[in-house]
């Protein structure tokens, strides 16, 4: 049994993934923001936590920690010209400052624990150019450098990786998969013909923190339907 953290936990993949790990019997800390969880276990023990506070508030977090997923993130999809730049920075306050600043805190009770891990998120847009994906694909970029850069930094005491899903079935997508019409024109645009869904993207980040990928770091994995590498 390991002490997870997962920022982020009460929608989406976030909970999906928190679903999956307290029925492995993993015990889960886990926080929420503007969502009120609704998934109850005896494993999961939630706290609420917004990654844009100055100074975060992590004590509830217990000694040993063996793996943090950090799971906040927005999806702005709008023409470049219409985004102004204090939009971008929010963005990067909210994905990557805020991914900072709690991996920052959580660090020294990483290190006391054997196959500690990090996960973080990227996007299919940050390797695959797409319209309107500017704001997403700026911030994520820069997800992808700092995945790259720890992974350097606390190898071998500390495996760290991201996942990069393409349209996955989410509150933050709802905009986007609203309609059977929407689902239907997005899911043709992959080549195994249907969008993700949160357990696609939750099981591979459930591999990433386990023993099973003990010999993993620094990797961006494009779990995406093969959008990002197959041409049909």
């Amino acid at each position: 049994m390991s002490n997870i953290l997962i920022i982020g936990a009460s929608s989406g993949i976030g909970e999906q993934l928190t679903k999956q790990l307290a029925q492995n019997g993993e015990q889960v800390f886990a926080t929420y923001n503007t969502t009120t969880p609704t998934f109850q276990h005896p494993s999961v023990h939630y706290f609420p936590l917004n990654v844009l506070d100055e100074n975060l508030e992590l004590s509830f977090i217990p000694e040993n920690v063996q793996s943090v997923i950090f799971c906040p993130g927005s999806i702005n999809l709008k023409p470049f010209d219409r985004i102004k730049p204090i939009d971008f920075v929010e963005d990067y306050q909210l994905q990557v400052v805020g991914a900072i600043k709690v991996i920052q805190q959580v660090l020294p009770k990483l290190k006391t624990t054997s196959n500690a891990s990090i996960v973080l998120f990227s996007t299919i847009a940050v390797q695959t150019g797409l319209p309107f994906h500017t704001q997403v694909a700026a911030s994520k970029g820069a997800i992808e450098g700092l995945t790259k850069a720890l992974a350097a930094e606390y190898a071998p005491k500390i495996r760290v990786n991201a996942i990069a899903p393409s349209l996955t079935q989410t509150t933050l997508a709802r905009s986007l998969v609203n309609t059977e019409q929407k689902i239907e024109a997005n899911a043709q645009r992959h080549p195994l013909k249907r969008i993700g869904q949160a357990h696609d993207i939750a099981n591979m980040a459930e591999f990433l923190i386990s023993e099973k990928a003990s010999w993993i770091t620094g990797q961006i994995f494009h779990v995406d339907g093969g959008m990002s590498t197959i041409k049909l």
